[in-house]
Protein backbone atom coordinates (compact mmCIF):
# COMPACT_ATOMS: atom_id res chain seq x y z
CA UNK A 1 0.00 0.00 0.00
CA UNK A 2 2.18 3.05 -1.67
CA UNK A 3 -0.41 5.90 0.08
CA UNK A 4 -2.62 5.72 3.61
CA UNK A 5 -5.77 4.22 2.65
CA UNK A 6 -8.29 5.92 4.97
CA UNK A 7 -11.60 3.67 4.36
CA UNK A 8 -8.90 0.70 5.78
CA UNK A 9 -7.01 2.16 8.10
CA UNK A 10 -9.71 4.38 9.67
CA UNK A 11 -12.78 2.11 9.51
CA UNK A 12 -14.38 4.49 12.56
CA UNK A 13 -15.02 7.02 9.90
CA UNK A 14 -18.02 5.25 8.27
CA UNK A 15 -20.15 6.01 11.69
CA UNK A 16 -20.02 9.46 11.68
CA UNK A 17 -22.64 10.55 8.79
CA UNK A 18 -22.89 14.29 9.75
CA UNK A 19 -19.74 15.16 8.74
CA UNK A 20 -19.71 16.80 5.58
CA UNK A 21 -17.46 16.48 2.70
CA UNK A 22 -15.17 19.64 3.09
CA UNK A 23 -14.94 19.41 6.89
CA UNK A 24 -13.87 15.82 6.70
CA UNK A 25 -11.51 16.42 4.39
CA UNK A 26 -10.30 19.82 6.64
CA UNK A 27 -10.10 17.31 9.82
CA UNK A 28 -7.97 14.93 7.87
CA UNK A 29 -5.75 17.41 6.63
CA UNK A 30 -5.21 18.94 10.48
CA UNK A 31 -4.36 15.80 12.18
CA UNK A 32 -2.04 15.12 9.24
CA UNK A 33 -0.32 18.25 9.84
CA UNK A 34 -0.25 18.48 13.20
CA UNK A 35 1.62 14.80 12.71
CA UNK A 36 3.99 16.63 10.15
CA UNK A 37 5.12 19.21 12.45
CA UNK A 38 5.29 16.91 15.73
CA UNK A 39 7.89 14.73 13.37
CA UNK A 40 10.13 17.07 11.22
CA UNK A 41 9.20 20.44 12.93
CA UNK A 42 7.55 22.47 10.77
CA UNK A 43 4.58 21.47 7.61
CA UNK A 44 5.23 24.91 5.13
CA UNK A 45 6.88 22.27 2.76
CA UNK A 46 4.10 19.64 2.72
CA UNK A 47 1.73 19.02 0.27
CA UNK A 48 -1.15 17.33 1.79
CA UNK A 49 -3.86 15.71 -0.85
CA UNK A 50 -7.17 14.19 0.76
CA UNK A 51 -9.49 11.92 -1.50
CA UNK A 52 -12.48 11.06 0.53
CA UNK A 53 -14.77 9.32 -2.48
CA UNK A 54 -11.52 6.95 -2.76
CA UNK A 55 -10.59 7.01 0.35
CA UNK A 56 -6.76 7.86 0.85
CA UNK A 57 -4.33 10.71 1.23
CA UNK A 58 -1.41 11.84 -0.09
CA UNK A 59 1.75 13.29 1.41
CA UNK A 60 4.35 15.12 -0.58
CA UNK A 61 7.49 16.43 0.84
CA UNK A 62 9.37 19.53 -1.40
CA UNK A 63 12.90 20.05 -0.79
CA UNK A 64 15.71 22.27 -2.28
CA UNK A 65 18.32 20.57 -3.94
CA UNK A 66 21.62 21.27 -2.29
CA UNK A 67 25.18 20.13 -3.59
CA UNK A 68 26.40 17.07 -1.11
CA UNK A 69 27.55 17.73 2.62
CA UNK A 70 25.70 21.07 2.31
CA UNK A 71 22.33 19.95 3.73
CA UNK A 72 21.76 21.85 6.76
CA UNK A 73 18.31 20.42 7.53
CA UNK A 74 17.35 16.77 5.60
CA UNK A 75 13.44 17.51 5.77
CA UNK A 76 13.72 21.03 3.90
CA UNK A 77 16.93 20.01 1.26
CA UNK A 78 18.20 17.02 -0.25
CA UNK A 79 21.51 16.69 -1.80
CA UNK A 80 22.28 16.39 -5.30
CA UNK A 81 23.56 12.68 -5.21
CA UNK A 82 20.26 11.92 -3.70
CA UNK A 83 18.21 13.76 -5.65
CA UNK A 84 19.74 12.14 -8.89
CA UNK A 85 18.24 8.86 -7.86
CA UNK A 86 14.88 10.35 -7.91
CA UNK A 87 15.53 12.10 -11.14
CA UNK A 88 18.62 11.88 -13.02
CA UNK A 89 17.87 15.63 -14.71
CA UNK A 90 17.77 17.24 -11.49
CA UNK A 91 20.05 20.21 -10.90
CA UNK A 92 20.75 21.90 -7.66
CA UNK A 93 18.96 24.65 -6.66
CA UNK A 94 15.42 22.92 -8.19
CA UNK A 95 12.53 21.47 -6.20
CA UNK A 96 11.96 18.11 -5.24
CA UNK A 97 8.65 16.57 -4.51
CA UNK A 98 8.36 13.37 -3.51
CA UNK A 99 5.98 11.36 -2.12
CA UNK A 100 5.68 9.87 1.55
CA UNK A 101 4.77 6.75 2.04
CA UNK A 102 3.36 4.72 4.37
CA UNK A 103 6.66 2.86 5.29
CA UNK A 104 8.34 6.32 6.52
CA UNK A 105 5.10 6.03 9.32
CA UNK A 106 6.12 4.27 12.73
CA UNK A 107 3.44 2.30 14.04
CA UNK A 108 3.11 4.36 16.84
CA UNK A 109 2.71 7.15 14.88
CA UNK A 110 -0.39 5.28 12.64
CA UNK A 111 -1.73 4.62 16.28
CA UNK A 112 -1.53 8.02 17.20
CA UNK A 113 -2.82 9.90 13.97
CA UNK A 114 -6.03 7.00 14.20
CA UNK A 115 -6.87 8.22 17.21
CA UNK A 116 -6.71 11.65 16.81
CA UNK A 117 -8.55 11.48 13.71
CA UNK A 118 -11.34 9.79 15.53
CA UNK A 119 -11.10 12.47 18.37
CA UNK A 120 -11.15 15.26 16.15
CA UNK A 121 -14.14 13.93 14.18
CA UNK A 122 -16.31 13.09 17.29
CA UNK A 123 -15.46 16.48 18.83
CA UNK A 124 -16.76 17.92 15.73
CA UNK A 125 -19.68 15.92 15.91
CA UNK A 126 -20.65 17.34 19.80
CA UNK A 127 -19.89 20.67 18.58
CA UNK A 128 -22.36 20.46 16.04
CA UNK A 129 -25.20 18.59 18.08
CA UNK A 130 -24.60 21.36 20.67
CA UNK A 131 -25.13 24.27 17.94
CA UNK A 132 -28.00 22.38 16.53
CA UNK A 133 -30.34 22.26 19.62
CA UNK A 134 -29.01 25.89 21.15
CA UNK A 135 -30.31 27.15 18.55
CA UNK A 136 -33.38 24.78 19.03
CA UNK A 137 -33.89 26.01 22.42
CA UNK A 138 -37.72 26.35 23.26
CA UNK A 139 -38.70 24.88 19.94
CA UNK A 140 -40.89 21.55 19.91
CA UNK A 141 -38.87 18.23 18.90
CA UNK A 142 -40.35 14.69 18.11
CA UNK A 143 -38.56 11.50 18.69
CA UNK A 144 -38.66 7.37 19.60
CA UNK A 145 -38.24 6.56 23.54
CA UNK A 146 -35.35 4.63 23.37
CA UNK A 147 -34.84 4.12 27.55
CA UNK A 148 -36.79 4.21 29.96
CA UNK A 149 -35.34 5.11 33.20
CA UNK A 150 -36.80 5.63 37.32
CA UNK A 151 -35.32 9.51 36.74
CA UNK A 152 -35.30 10.03 33.09
CA UNK A 153 -36.33 8.93 29.43
CA UNK A 154 -33.81 8.94 26.67
CA UNK A 155 -35.43 9.91 23.41
CA UNK A 156 -33.37 10.11 19.74
CA UNK A 157 -34.09 12.13 17.15
CA UNK A 158 -34.65 11.21 13.56
CA UNK A 159 -30.47 11.57 13.27
CA UNK A 160 -30.27 9.26 16.36
CA UNK A 161 -29.32 12.10 19.24
CA UNK A 162 -29.63 11.14 22.48
CA UNK A 163 -32.09 13.55 24.09
CA UNK A 164 -33.31 13.37 28.17
CA UNK A 165 -36.72 14.11 29.56
CA UNK A 166 -36.03 14.16 33.27
CA UNK A 167 -39.00 12.97 35.36
CA UNK A 168 -39.13 16.53 36.85
CA UNK A 169 -40.14 17.34 33.25
CA UNK A 170 -42.37 15.24 32.47
CA UNK A 171 -46.25 14.99 33.05
CA UNK A 172 -47.19 13.46 36.21
CA UNK A 173 -49.57 11.02 34.14
CA UNK A 174 -46.68 10.56 31.32
CA UNK A 175 -45.99 6.97 30.48
CA UNK A 176 -43.62 5.69 27.95
CA UNK A 177 -42.21 1.89 26.71
CA UNK A 178 -39.08 1.76 24.53
CA UNK A 179 -40.40 2.60 20.70
CA UNK A 180 -43.36 5.28 21.76
CA UNK A 181 -43.13 8.60 19.83
CA UNK A 182 -42.89 11.81 22.07
CA UNK A 183 -43.07 15.40 21.50
CA UNK A 184 -41.22 17.91 24.34
CA UNK A 185 -40.09 21.30 24.08
CA UNK A 186 -35.88 21.88 24.01
CA UNK A 187 -35.89 22.89 27.31
CA UNK A 188 -31.96 23.23 27.84
CA UNK A 189 -28.77 22.01 26.18
CA UNK A 190 -25.28 22.36 28.50
CA UNK A 191 -21.93 20.87 27.98
CA UNK A 192 -21.13 18.08 30.38
CA UNK A 193 -17.65 16.73 30.48
CA UNK A 194 -17.35 18.22 26.57
CA UNK A 195 -20.79 16.09 25.53
CA UNK A 196 -24.02 17.98 25.03
CA UNK A 197 -26.95 17.35 27.19
CA UNK A 198 -29.66 17.94 25.31
CA UNK A 199 -32.83 18.42 28.23
CA UNK A 200 -36.39 18.35 26.89
CA UNK A 201 -39.47 19.48 28.95
CA UNK A 202 -43.49 18.53 28.73
CA UNK A 203 -44.44 20.97 31.66
CA UNK A 204 -42.99 24.21 30.55
CA UNK A 205 -44.80 26.57 30.08
CA UNK A 206 -43.36 27.13 26.46
CA UNK A 207 -44.56 23.69 25.80
CA UNK A 208 -48.02 24.83 26.09
CA UNK A 209 -47.41 28.22 24.01
CA UNK A 210 -45.61 26.19 20.87
CA UNK A 211 -48.71 23.27 20.85
CA UNK A 212 -51.03 26.61 21.04
CA UNK A 213 -49.13 27.63 17.75
CA UNK A 214 -48.97 24.43 15.56
CA UNK A 215 -52.59 24.50 16.27
CA UNK A 216 -53.97 27.91 15.84
CA UNK A 217 -53.02 29.21 13.09
CA UNK A 218 -53.55 33.08 14.05
CA UNK A 219 -51.06 32.52 17.16
CA UNK A 220 -48.86 31.15 15.02
CA UNK A 221 -48.97 34.32 12.48
CA UNK A 222 -49.27 36.37 15.29
CA UNK A 223 -52.79 37.63 14.89
CA UNK A 224 -53.20 36.50 18.48
CA UNK A 225 -50.69 36.82 21.19
CA UNK A 226 -50.17 34.43 23.89
CA UNK A 227 -49.83 37.29 26.88
CA UNK A 228 -49.20 34.89 29.83
CA UNK A 229 -49.40 31.10 30.42
CA UNK A 230 -49.32 29.52 34.07
CA UNK A 231 -49.75 25.72 34.38
CA UNK A 232 -49.71 22.90 36.94
CA UNK A 233 -48.69 20.36 34.85
CA UNK A 234 -51.21 17.30 33.89
CA UNK A 235 -54.06 19.11 36.49
CA UNK A 236 -54.72 23.07 35.02
CA UNK A 237 -53.70 25.71 33.12
CA UNK A 238 -54.10 29.58 32.20
CA UNK A 239 -53.36 31.09 29.19
CA UNK A 240 -54.03 34.86 28.78
CA UNK A 241 -54.40 35.95 24.87
CA UNK A 242 -55.36 39.00 23.00
CA UNK A 243 -55.81 40.02 19.24
CA UNK A 244 -55.23 43.93 18.05
CA UNK A 245 -57.97 43.20 14.91
CA UNK A 246 -61.00 43.67 15.96
CA UNK A 247 -62.50 41.05 13.99
CA UNK A 248 -60.57 38.20 15.96
CA UNK A 249 -61.98 36.62 18.80
CA UNK A 250 -58.41 35.44 20.48
CA UNK A 251 -60.81 32.62 22.81
CA UNK A 252 -63.25 31.46 20.23
CA UNK A 253 -60.15 31.02 17.66
CA UNK A 254 -57.95 29.42 20.25
CA UNK A 255 -60.64 26.92 21.54
CA UNK A 256 -61.83 26.55 17.70
CA UNK A 257 -65.57 25.14 16.87
CA UNK A 258 -66.31 23.03 19.17
CA UNK A 259 -63.13 22.63 20.97
CA UNK A 260 -61.90 21.07 18.15
CA UNK A 261 -58.45 23.62 17.93
CA UNK A 262 -58.25 22.75 22.26
CA UNK A 263 -58.76 19.85 22.31
CA UNK A 264 -55.44 18.09 20.30
CA UNK A 265 -53.66 20.23 23.03
CA UNK A 266 -55.79 18.87 25.86
CA UNK A 267 -54.72 14.83 24.70
CA UNK A 268 -51.70 15.83 24.06
CA UNK A 269 -51.08 17.37 27.93
CA UNK A 270 -53.09 13.95 29.27
CA UNK A 271 -56.72 16.11 29.46
CA UNK A 272 -54.72 18.86 31.20
CA UNK A 273 -57.40 21.23 32.23
CA UNK A 274 -56.82 24.53 29.48
CA UNK A 275 -58.61 27.55 30.20
CA UNK A 276 -58.52 30.72 27.66
CA UNK A 277 -59.05 33.83 28.86
CA UNK A 278 -59.37 37.64 26.86
CA UNK A 279 -56.31 39.58 28.18
CA UNK A 280 -56.91 43.04 29.66
CA UNK A 281 -55.01 45.82 31.26
CA UNK A 282 -57.96 46.57 33.37
CA UNK A 283 -56.99 44.35 36.58
CA UNK A 284 -60.25 44.40 38.22
CA UNK A 285 -61.69 42.78 35.12
CA UNK A 286 -58.38 40.63 34.15
CA UNK A 287 -59.09 38.78 37.91
CA UNK A 288 -62.66 38.22 37.27
CA UNK A 289 -62.20 36.75 33.98
CA UNK A 290 -59.30 34.57 35.71
CA UNK A 291 -60.87 33.43 38.43
CA UNK A 292 -63.65 32.49 36.25
CA UNK A 293 -65.92 29.85 36.25
CA UNK A 294 -66.45 31.83 39.74
CA UNK A 295 -68.84 34.57 39.86
CA UNK A 296 -67.93 37.81 42.07
CA UNK A 297 -69.40 40.66 43.48
CA UNK A 298 -66.54 42.99 44.09
CA UNK A 299 -62.63 43.10 44.04
CA UNK A 300 -61.00 45.60 46.36
CA UNK A 301 -57.25 46.16 44.95
CA UNK A 302 -54.11 47.28 46.89
CA UNK A 303 -51.78 48.37 43.77
CA UNK A 304 -48.53 48.62 45.68
CA UNK A 305 -48.96 45.31 47.65
CA UNK A 306 -50.73 43.59 44.51
CA UNK A 307 -53.29 42.46 46.89
CA UNK A 308 -56.79 41.77 45.81
CA UNK A 309 -59.35 41.01 47.91
CA UNK A 310 -62.73 39.28 45.92
CA UNK A 311 -65.58 39.20 47.47
CA UNK A 312 -68.45 36.99 46.48
CA UNK A 313 -71.44 34.23 47.30
CA UNK A 314 -70.70 31.35 49.36
CA UNK A 315 -71.88 29.09 46.54
CA UNK A 316 -69.30 30.59 44.18
CA UNK A 317 -66.40 30.25 46.82
CA UNK A 318 -65.48 26.92 45.79
CA UNK A 319 -65.44 27.43 42.45
CA UNK A 320 -62.97 30.05 43.03
CA UNK A 321 -60.32 27.86 44.93
CA UNK A 322 -61.27 25.33 42.11
CA UNK A 323 -60.00 21.08 42.86
CA UNK A 324 -56.87 21.31 44.67
CA UNK A 325 -56.79 24.88 44.78
CA UNK A 326 -55.47 24.97 41.40
CA UNK A 327 -57.97 27.68 40.18
CA UNK A 328 -57.31 30.25 42.47
CA UNK A 329 -53.33 29.39 42.40
CA UNK A 330 -53.07 29.69 38.85
CA UNK A 331 -55.14 32.50 38.42
CA UNK A 332 -53.10 34.97 40.75
CA UNK A 333 -49.84 33.85 38.90
CA UNK A 334 -52.05 34.57 35.81
CA UNK A 335 -52.66 38.35 36.56
CA UNK A 336 -49.39 38.64 39.14
CA UNK A 337 -51.79 39.35 42.33
CA UNK A 338 -51.97 37.72 45.25
CA UNK A 339 -56.02 37.07 45.68
CA UNK A 340 -57.71 36.36 49.05
CA UNK A 341 -61.18 35.04 48.49
CA UNK A 342 -64.03 36.53 51.08
CA UNK A 343 -67.59 35.50 51.63
CA UNK A 344 -70.15 38.52 51.00
CA UNK A 345 -70.49 40.05 54.32
CA UNK A 346 -74.32 40.90 53.10
CA UNK A 347 -75.05 37.17 52.95
CA UNK A 348 -72.92 36.35 55.84
CA UNK A 349 -72.49 38.42 58.59
CA UNK A 350 -71.57 36.22 61.43
CA UNK A 351 -68.43 33.92 61.02
CA UNK A 352 -65.75 32.88 62.74
CA UNK A 353 -62.05 32.45 62.17
CA UNK A 354 -60.89 28.80 62.01
CA UNK A 355 -57.90 30.12 63.96
CA UNK A 356 -60.33 30.15 66.97
CA UNK A 357 -61.20 26.48 66.97
CA UNK A 358 -57.39 25.98 67.92
CA UNK A 359 -58.63 24.76 71.45
CA UNK A 360 -61.27 21.74 70.15
CA UNK A 361 -59.06 21.19 66.50
CA UNK A 362 -55.58 20.20 66.23
CA UNK A 363 -53.58 22.55 64.68
CA UNK A 364 -52.52 20.22 61.74
CA UNK A 365 -56.16 19.78 60.81
CA UNK A 366 -56.49 24.12 60.86
CA UNK A 367 -53.84 23.81 58.46
CA UNK A 368 -54.97 21.85 55.77
CA UNK A 369 -58.17 23.43 55.83
CA UNK A 370 -56.70 26.55 55.16
CA UNK A 371 -54.28 25.31 52.22
CA UNK A 372 -57.42 24.72 50.45
CA UNK A 373 -59.23 28.69 51.09
CA UNK A 374 -61.07 27.57 54.06
CA UNK A 375 -59.83 29.99 56.76
CA UNK A 376 -63.50 30.07 58.88
CA UNK A 377 -66.28 27.83 60.07
CA UNK A 378 -68.81 29.12 57.12
CA UNK A 379 -66.15 28.30 54.72
CA UNK A 380 -65.55 25.07 55.95
CA UNK A 381 -69.20 24.58 56.57
CA UNK A 382 -70.22 25.41 52.83
CA UNK A 383 -68.32 22.26 51.53
CA UNK A 384 -69.70 18.90 51.56
CA UNK A 385 -68.17 16.29 53.75
CA UNK A 386 -67.49 14.04 50.38
CA UNK A 387 -65.94 16.74 48.96
CA UNK A 388 -63.37 17.93 51.84
CA UNK A 389 -62.24 14.59 51.65
CA UNK A 390 -61.09 14.51 48.02
CA UNK A 391 -59.40 17.88 48.64
CA UNK A 392 -57.32 17.42 51.71
CA UNK A 393 -55.78 14.58 53.40
CA UNK A 394 -58.03 14.65 55.54
CA UNK A 395 -60.27 10.75 56.71
CA UNK A 396 -63.82 11.18 56.54
CA UNK A 397 -63.74 10.70 60.63
CA UNK A 398 -61.85 13.71 61.33
CA UNK A 399 -64.28 16.07 59.22
CA UNK A 400 -66.81 15.29 60.20
CA UNK A 401 -65.34 15.47 63.94
CA UNK A 402 -64.51 19.13 62.24
CA UNK A 403 -68.01 19.71 61.16
CA UNK A 404 -69.87 19.02 64.69
CA UNK A 405 -67.47 21.54 65.92
CA UNK A 406 -67.92 24.34 63.85
CA UNK A 407 -71.68 23.51 63.74
CA UNK A 408 -72.08 23.93 67.36
CA UNK A 409 -70.46 27.53 67.28
CA UNK A 410 -73.49 28.49 65.27
CA UNK A 411 -76.46 26.24 67.14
Amino acid sequence: MENINLVESFSEFKEFKNIDRETMMRILEDVFRNMLIKKYGQDDNYDIIVNIDKGDLEIWRNRIIVEDGMSEDDNLEIEYSEAIKIEPDFEIGEEVTEEIKMKDFGRREILAIRQNLVSKIQEYEKNNVYKKYSEKIGEIVTGEVYQVWKKEVMVLDDEGIELLLPKSEQIPSDFYRKGDAIRAVVLQVELRNNTPHIILSRTSPVFLERLFEAEVPEVYDGLITIKNIVRVPGEKAKIAVESYDDRIDPVGACVGMKGSRIHGIVRELRNENIDVINFTNNPELYITRALNPAKISSIKIDEETKRADVFMKPDQVSLAIGKGGYNIKLAGKLTGYEIDVYRDTDSYVEDVDLQEFADEIDQWIIDELKNIGCDTARSVLDINVKELVKRTDLEEETINEVVRILKSEFE
